[in-house]
């Protein structure tokens, strides 16, 4: 029996590398101090009542933040790992399997597990607040779509101590991830984890459309909403569109492993290349979903801290809409060298190129609002310009990787990786540093220590340079995408190195912002006008943090800059306001179903990874008896008093003074 416990703890938990060792050890300490400091201070009924079963969006956008932020630092050291590898030639750091699982890891968690609910996270506490709304248009979904984010997230992410992680690449091509290249459990775990989290990723997705299209303030047309709510909108339409793509390609691997399906197995009479087509079908358009909202963050902030109106707003508009729709036929660049022909080949490539037209036109709008403006370089506009530049490199390589000759060449080579990182990082990773500084006064009341947020800026900007750059002399030199080990002989390692230094110093850049954070809660400076940075749309209209409710009376919005135009009027005008008269405003209660029901699909995929139907089948009964108890919930929501109303907005006034 004792021999048995054994064997079965060794197949079941992931052995014989001290990194993992010494990460499971760092897991079990770190969840039994949690559990330690909730007992210790009685925090468990706050926790409840407050996070786990609030439908809050701003309180759900900080919950996705927080995640983001520990993806981050996840993937980052998958990252630092992988540099530290190809740091020297004939390097035996790691082993070629642990390698393997490294890269697939990374590429997963960054894309899905970082960048996504990082733009979640911007999308809950902005948009609201932004288009005068009190709440987004389906309160429980918004909960349901982040715990089912969240435990897909916690899915994927066990892999790495439980069972082993996938090893097939971030897209997990076939036959690499048939059955007979990983029979084991790490694929399932790919599988399962991006399911589960990808549902909650199309419900928020849906969410934002109706948000956006019904609970806008009265008097604010589709063409006066501010521009980061024009991004949200069009990034919106690209997840309704692409993500199902990802679902059913996902099942269909799943039924190949489960069930012996052959849908992509070629010995029986499947196509691997079909696969190839749907992942890259949602794989290009996922690209654009988490880059256009950082070109509305980008438009926000130029606009505020040049203190001038968006230049060419109806054409940033326009090219945001166009990139929604190319973002769908561009897909076969990225196989250019796998024989669909000469015609496909130059469809795509024309595709390619035309997209990066409304991409170019957002950057010369941008640099026009700032042509002859008043410009404050705070943290957020260093962020903003320093992507300019970033972006503009990675739009040119992107272009070179557009015609399909030249793509024979680059290819599968290191050039690819730093064109691919220029954009992701230099685009999505800027981008959403520059809007949580932009909007962390507005999340937490105060403001973020800009002495060491600019020290993370440098440290961040120098590195990425410094570590990307090498790699595409790397690629022009030959080195390919997922080597493991080289020679000497090459002549790459020069190059490794100084790429590897880079990584480290980015690093850095995340150290020196998670000491911001600590520094600026530690010694806090109250952001007591609401209004910091001197904004021009609406969430700036309210106190800091916002109350639950937002906002105490809907505003009439007639321009597009609604606050900005707001405060000038009220500069020039004699009159006293008029006497606000508060209603009873209408809110959501919490609701427990949607932890429970996504805490079973986290069960239920457990089940599923390891076969044990004994798991799956129970937590599945329970999902569905969740689904059962929301359909009969009739008290799910209350209405605040108009006197409480008064008190509060009494109470955030007296807090002004």
């Amino acid at each position: 029996m004792l021999d048995k416990i054994k064997q079965f703890a060794s197949e079941f938990f992931v052995t014989g590398d001290p990194l993992i060792l010494g990460a499971q050890v760092s897991i079990g300490l770190s969840m039994i101090a949690m559990i330690f400091v909730l007992s210790y201070f009685r925090k468990w009924g706050w926790l409840w009542r407050e996070w786990l079963t609030s439908v809050d969006h701003k309180r759900i956008g900080i919950m996705y933040i927080i995640c983001s932020i520990m993806m981050l630092f996840r993937g980052g050291v998958d990252a630092l790992l992988m540099r530290l590898q190809l740091a020297m030639p004939n390097s035996e750091f790691l082993q070629a399997e642990h390698y393997n699982q490294i890269f697939t890891t990374h590429g997963v968690i960054m894309i899905l597990f970082m960048a996504m609910p990082l733009m979640f996270g911007l999308f809950n506490i902005v948009v609201p607040l932004q288009i005068g709304a009190r709440d987004v248009a389906y309160p429980f979904l918004n909960s349901l779509s982040f715990w089912m984010f969240f435990w897909g997230a916690m899915l994927f992410n066990v892999s790495f101590v439980i069972g082993g992680s996938p090893d097939a690449g971030w897209l997990s091509y076939p036959p690499l991830s048939e059955m007979s290249h990983s029979p084991g459990v790490g694929q399932n775990f790919y599988i399962w984890g991006i399911q589960i989290s990808g549902i909650g990723s199309l419900a928020t997705g849906i969410n934002f459309i109706v948000t956006i299209l019904k609970m806008r303030a009265p008097g604010m047309k589709l063409m006066k909403m501010p521009m980061f709510t024009w991004s949200v909108f069009s990034s919106c339409i690209m997840i309704i569109f692409a993500f199902p793509i990802l679902t059913v390609t996902l099942a269909l691997l799943f039924l190949d492993r489960f069930l012996g399906a052959h849908f992509f197995t070629l010995d029986g009479g499947g196509n691997p290349m079909m696969y190839i087509n749907l992942i890259w079908m949602w794989g290009h358009p996922e690209v654009y979903i988490v880059v256009v909202p950082a070109f509305g963050i980008f438009s926000e902030i130029v606009s505020t801290f040049s203190k001038k109106k968006l230049f060419g707003y109806k054409s940033m508009v326009f090219a945001m809409l166009i990139i929604s729709l190319l973002s769908f036929f561009t897909w076969a660049h990225h196989f250019f060298t796998m024989g669909s022909g000469a015609n496909v080949n130059a469809f795509f490539a024309i595709s390619t190129m035309l997209i990066a037209i409304p991409t170019g036109a957002k950057v010369f709008n941008w640099l026009f609002t700032m042509f002859r403006g008043k410009i404050r370089f705070t943290t957020p506009m260093m962020w903003t310009i320093a992507f300019i530049p970033c972006f503009v490199v990675g739009g040119m390589t992107g272009v070179l990787l557009s015609v399909a000759p030249a793509d024979f060449q680059f290819h599968n080579s290191y050039f690819l990786i730093a064109h691919f990182h220029q954009v992701l990082i230099g685009g999505v990773a800027f981008g959403y540093f520059a809007g949580l500084y932009y909007w962390w006064p507005k999340m937490f009341g105060f403001k973020l220590n800009e002495h060491l947020g600019k020290w993370a800026f440098w440290l961040w900007n120098i590195g990425f340079y410094v570590c990307f750059m090498p790699q595409y002399f790397l690629g022009l030199d030959g080195m390919t995408r997922r080597t493991y080990t080289y020679d000497f002989d090459m002549g790459w390692g020069p190059l490794n190195l100084v790429s590897t230094v880079g990584g480290f110093l980015m690093g850095v850049g995340f150290i020196f912002q998670v000491w911001q954070i600590a520094h600026s809660i530690k010694f806090r400076e109250p952001d007591v006008s609401g209004d910091p940075w001197d904004g021009r749309t609406l969430e700036w209209s309210i106190p800091s943090p916002a109350p639950i409710y937002n906002f105490a009376v809907l505003p009439e919005v007639n321009e597009a800059d609604a606050w900005w135009e707001q405060k000038q009027k009220q500069s020039l005008s004699t009159k006293q306001p008029a006497k606000i008269v508060y209603e009873p405003i209408h809110m959501p209660k919490n609701s427990s179903i949607p932890f429970l029901m996504s805490a079973l699909w986290f069960f239920a995929g457990f089940g599923f990874v390891f076969n044990w139907m004994w798991l799956t089948i129970p937590a599945l009964i329970g999902v569905a008896i969740t689904m059962i108890a929301r359909s009969f919930s009739y008290d799910t929501d209350y209405y605040i008093p108009a006197d409480e109303v008064k008190r509060t907005e009494a109470a955030l006034k007296g807090a002004k003074v």
